[in-house]
């Protein structure tokens, strides 16, 4: 069995996460999804529409993923892929010609796939905030 894992904070989940969990999950058999904690994103001066809770349920709602495991470093990317048995970590290619993730090509296949063009999390929030101060 081929296993992969992606990482991210999947908040606001829009027709881009979708398109990233598909292509994921057709390159192996089990799709597992470091899904960040909110305690993460304040870290990475990031914060939720939705909490890590109610994230988690919408993603082990969607059929293309298998396991949500909760993201709480960025060093925990090792631990994760000896654990798990993983075969292959998937990012969006917003990442690809970053470094952050190059140690872990002694570990697993590396594969960044193309991000959904046009739509993001922070695009909606920013549309969103747009909308209601024109109100």
């Amino acid at each position: 069995m081929k296993k992969i894992i992606t990482y991210g904070t999947f908040d606001l989940f829009h027709v881009g996460h979708v398109n990233i969990l598909k292509r994921a999950k057709e390159l192996g058999d089990y799709l597992v999804v470091g899904l960040s904690t909110d305690e993460f994103n304040s870290l990475k001066g990031k914060q939720s529409y939705y909490p890590y809770s109610e994230r988690k349920l919408i993603l082990e709602a969607i059929k293309y993923v298998d396991e949500v495991i909760p993201e709480e470093n960025w060093e925990q990317k090792v631990d994760d892929i000896k654990k798990h048995n993983i075969d292959v970590l998937v990012m969006g290619d917003d990442w690809e010609g970053s470094d952050r993730f190059n140690y872990l090509k002694e570990y697993v296949e590396l594969i960044f796939l193309p991000i959904t063009e046009n739509i993001s999390t922070s695009k909606i929030k920013y549309e969103l905030q747009n909308d209601k101060n024109k109100k």
